[in-house]
């Protein structure tokens, strides 16, 4: 009996340390930390330059001269003005190979929210300035503003005085207000499209 006791007591620290994750399912585990959905809109993300708010990117391209950036853009561009979510007002105002800019101004819908009887959307307007480079492009995105709920009662907001941080993110800076908040957050998700697709134009493999 006492050669047994020992043996039992000697196997007892083997047991636990032969324990693997699986074997402790019982024992709680740490919630796992939640993620502000609005984290990418909140604080700093419309930038403002001199009152008016722009966004602004340089996109790389190695290997490409000026003119090839010129045209691959200006194509796409020109493209964008004739999609279906566009207005007959789109469209290119300026190009000049010479200096490599193109100006384009675009009237488009901007869709919230599109259900079976229920569509939520804004018409958006705003402007696109490029400068191409060898080897770059400077893409500005910027005299944007909205004209909403234009079939019951129209109403026009700029973009500075209405997805600003003043104007859109609490006090806390913890989340956006609740209607400039959807306008805010669809800019610049068609904002990130736009120069996320000139990005990858610029540096598609051949």
């Amino acid at each position: 009996m006492k050669k047994l006791l020992i043996t039992l007591l000697v196997c007892m620290p083997l047991a636990v340390l032969a324990q693997n994750d699986w074997e402790l399912a019982d024992e709680p585990k740490p919630e796992p930390e939640k993620v502000n959905p609005d984290q990418k809109y909140l604080e700093g993300a419309v930038p403002e330059v001199d009152g008016k708010v722009v966004f602004h990117t340089v996109i790389n391209a190695p290997g490409k001269s000026a003119d090839a950036i010129y045209e691959i853009l200006l194509n796409y561009i020109d493209r964008m003005t004739k999609a279906k979510n566009e207005f007959e007002n789109s469209r290119v105002v300026l190009s000049d190979p010479e200096k490599h800019e193109i100006a384009a101004y675009f009237q488009e819908w901007l869709v919230f929210k599109s259900a079976a009887l229920s569509l939520d959307r804004t018409r958006l307007n705003f402007q696109l300035l490029v400068t191409c480079r060898d080897e770059a492009a400077n893409v500005k995105m910027t005299r944007i503003s909205y004209l909403y709920d234009t079939e019951r009662k129209p109403t026009a907001y700029t973009a500075e005085d209405w997805i600003t941080d003043k104007y859109c993110v609490n006090k806390k800076h913890t989340k956006l207000l609740p209607l400039s908040g959807k306008f805010r957050r669809k800019t610049i998700d068609r904002k990130d499209f736009i120069f996320n697709k000139f990005n990858t134009l610029l540096n598609e493999k051949k």
